[in-house]
């Protein structure tokens, strides 16, 4: 498929993507990212990647457009952590009490 990124054309491929990032470490994730087979990254490092381009140079909006037509799926904000509780700390909850144990 052919893209614009950062003025400059690009023929990407979803199989050329993903062979660009295989054994790529994620960086956190702070704001848009992309699921690639099981890892999320920030669209700015995936556009690095495929373009050897400085991220100041393109927009994560034309990252995430690239992305998806591709059929890679985008996330707009980062995953957050599920947060369980403890028995405690779900019973306090319902009784409308703090969750911590004083002696």
């Amino acid at each position: 498929m052919r893209c614009v990124i950062a003025r400059y054309p690009f023929d990407l491929t979803k199989d050329g993507v993903m062979d660009s990032m295989k054994g790529i470490p994620a960086e956190p994730v702070t704001g848009e990212s992309v699921t690639i087979g099981r890892r999320r990254y920030p669209v700015k490092q995936v556009g690095e990647i495929i373009t050897r381009q400085d991220r100041r140079d393109f927009t994560s909006g034309e990252v995430v457009r690239a992305m998806v037509r591709l059929g890679f799926t985008c996330h707009e904000h980062p995953a957050e952590p599920v947060q369980t509780l403890t028995p405690l700390q779900s019973a306090s909850a319902l009784l409308g009490t703090p969750g911590t144990w004083q002696d």
